[in-house]
């Protein structure tokens, strides 16, 4: 998240970039030259004289794919601990973003996004197997709720979660907890990094969320006549 950027408020105007700009030309160059399908992070986005926390994803063949504004601001006050305010320099974006690979559909979200399930259902309820959340959880947040919410959006919607964090840096403004992980549908982790900056891989196995989908049916279960979740726009 904000990977061209220190992450705060005080640093996004300055920082901020056009898409396509100079940050977003780069991760098109890159995913050509590697043919591969390369979800960007986030940047700081500059269009129309507001500011957007925004992941872009390129294909192999360097085309933009998809352009996710985080949908939910980061404004948290937890007493003694941590305040942050996005909403004071940040807009909020209002789609939901997915895109198509020959492998399966991902869903896209941005760190805070994490935390709203109805999201997640959505893109499960669309056809999502993989739903991705570049994020920056700090040190109060991280250790209570970073992989608790990945597994929870996993087992709940039966697909892969996949967050990406900067690694720690303990001089930083913000602090990230950094342990950037991938977790499949029966919840378990089946990826994870430390602090440190690494690099980490895995599978993503859809005959295995084809058999988790088949032994416990929950999607073909849902009260509907009781219940629902609805994308309006």
């Amino acid at each position: 998240e904000c990977f061209n950027s220190p992450y705060g408020t005080q640093y996004f105007k300055e920082y901020a970039e056009k898409i396509p700009g100079e940050s977003t030309q780069k991760l098109s160059e890159v995913a050509k030259e590697c043919s591969i399908y390369l979800v960007g992070g986030s940047i700081p986005e500059e269009d129309g004289g507001k500011l957007y926390n925004t992941c872009t994803v390129f294909g192999p063949d360097g085309a933009m794919l998809a352009k996710h504004r985080k949908v939910h601001l980061f404004d948290i006050n937890v007493p003694g601990k941590i305040q942050f305010k996005e909403s004071e320099t940040l807009s909020p974006g209002n789609s939901f973003s997915m895109f198509d690979t020959p492998y399966c559909k991902v869903g896209l979200g941005i760190c805070y996004d994490i935390r709203f399930a109805e999201m997640a259902q959505i893109y499960g309820q669309k056809g999502c197997q993989l739903l991705i959340y570049p994020g920056a959880f700090n040190l109060t947040t991280g250790p209570a709720h970073w992989e608790l919410l990945q597994r929870g959006r996993a087992v709940d919607n039966q697909v892969y979660v996949a967050a990406v964090s900067p690694a720690r840096d303990e001089k930083a403004s913000y602090v990230a907890w950094g342990h950037s992980t991938v977790v499949n549908p029966w919840g378990e982790v089946i990826a994870k990094a430390g602090a440190e900056e690494t690099v980490i891989y895995t599978d993503i196995d859809l005959k295995k969320l084809a058999e988790i989908r088949q032994q416990i049916p929950i999607l073909s279960q849902k009260r509907c006549d009781l219940y629902g979740i609805e994308m309006k726009k």
